[in-house]
C-alpha cells in the first residue's frame, strides 16, 4: 500500500502540469537541482569535520 506505482505516478505529474504549467516546471527543477546541489556540497564539508572527532575520542 505505501509503494507508488508507474500509475500513480502519471497521475501526480500530470496533476503537477496543470497546477503549475508547462513554463514554470523548468524553473522549480531548476530551483531543486540546485537546492539538491548545496545540501550535498554542505554534507561534505561537515563530514571530515565529525571524522576527526570520531579520531580524537
Amino acid at each position: 500500500m505505501g509503494r507508488l506505482g508507474v500509475t500513480e505516478i502519471l497521475v501526480i505529474l500530470a496533476i503537477v502540469l496543470l497546477l503549475f504549467g508547462g513554463k514554470k516546471i523548468p524553473e522549480l527543477m531548476k530551483g531543486l537541482g540546485s537546492g539538491l546541489k548545496e545540501f550535498k556540497n554542505a554534507s561534505k564539508d561537515s563530514q571530515p569535520a565529525d571524522k576527526k572527532e570520531d579520531t580524537k575520542e
